[in-house]
C-alpha cells in the first residue's frame, strides 16, 4: 500500500492535541479505557470520584487494581464537565472539549460518545504532557505493538486490543472541522443515578 490507513488516526490526535494544549494525545477506543490504561500505568490504590458519574469509571478503576471510595456529598456531585480521581493527577473529561483545556502534569480522559460533544458514535483520547507515558499508551493500546507491521515488531509486554480505528478517527477528523473554536462543556445536571444505590458498590467505602 502507499498509505498507511492509521495516518489518519495520527492527523486527529494532533488536531485534538494542538486543540487542547495537550503535548500529547493518545486515541483510545473509549474514554473508560482511557481511565482504565491511565489508573494501570499509575498502578492506582485508593481513588475517590463523585457517587454520581458513569458507571464504567469505578469499574475501569477496579479492572486497573485500584479501590473506589464513593463521595456522596452534594458539592462533590455537583460537577460540570469534569473531574478529578483523587488524589491522582486523573481527569475524567468526558464531557469537556474545550480550548485550551490541558491541565499540566495530569491524564485527561476524553470521550467521543454518541452523547458527548463531539458525536463520532464512540472513541476516546487521552491527554497528558508524559511523554514515557504516552509511548506506554500507545502500545498499551494496541496489544503493546508498535506502529508497524507485528511481523517487524519485537512485543515487550502484553497489551490491550483498545485503539481507535481509522474509520473512527476520519469521522472525528471531519466533524471537528465544524466545531466550535472555544468548545465548552456538557450541562451539569449529568442525570447519573448513585452509584452506590448498585449492589455491586455495597460494600465500597462511602464519604457522606
Amino acid at each position: 500500500m502507499l498509505h498507511n490507513p492509521y495516518k489518519i488516526v495520527r492527523m486527529f490526535e494532533e488536531e485534538i492535541a494542538h486543540y487542547t494544549g495537550a503535548p500529547h494525545a493518545i486515541s483510545i477506543d473509549s474514554c473508560t479505557n482511557a481511565l482504565f490504561l491511565i489508573c494501570k500505568y499509575l498502578e492506582v490504590g485508593e481513588v475517590t470520584i463523585p457517587s454520581k458519574t458513569y458507571l464504567s469509571v469505578p469499574q475501569s478503576i477496579i479492572h486497573a487494581g485500584g479501590e473506589v471510595v464513593f463521595d456522596r456529598r452534594e458539592e462533590t456531585n455537583h460537577w460540570k464537565g469534569i473531574y478529578q480521581l483523587k488524589p491522582y493527577p486523573i481527569y475524567d473529561a468526558a464531557k469537556r472539549l474545550k480550548k485550551d483545556m490541558y491541565i499540566p502534569n495530569t491524564y485527561m480522559g476524553l470521550s467521543f460518545h454518541i452523547k458527548k460533544l463531539l458525536p463520532i458514535w464512540k472513541g476516546g483520547m487521552i491527554l497528558t504532557d508524559n511523554a514515557e507515558a504516552a509511548d506506554w499508551f500507545k502500545k498499551a493500546r494496541y496489544e503493546g505493538r508498535s506502529e508497524k507491521f507485528y511481523k517487524e515488531d519485537d512485543i515487550t509486554f502484553h497489551g490491550w486490543n483498545m485503539y481507535m480505528t481509522p474509520q473512527q478517527a476520519a469521522q472525528g477528523l471531519a466533524m471537528f472541522q465544524n466545531y466550535s473554536a472555544e468548545g465548552g462543556d456538557l450541562g451539569e445536571d449529568n442525570g447519573y443515578r448513585d452509584l452506590t444505590e448498585f449492589t455491586v458498590f455495597k460494600n465500597n467505602k462511602v464519604i457522606d
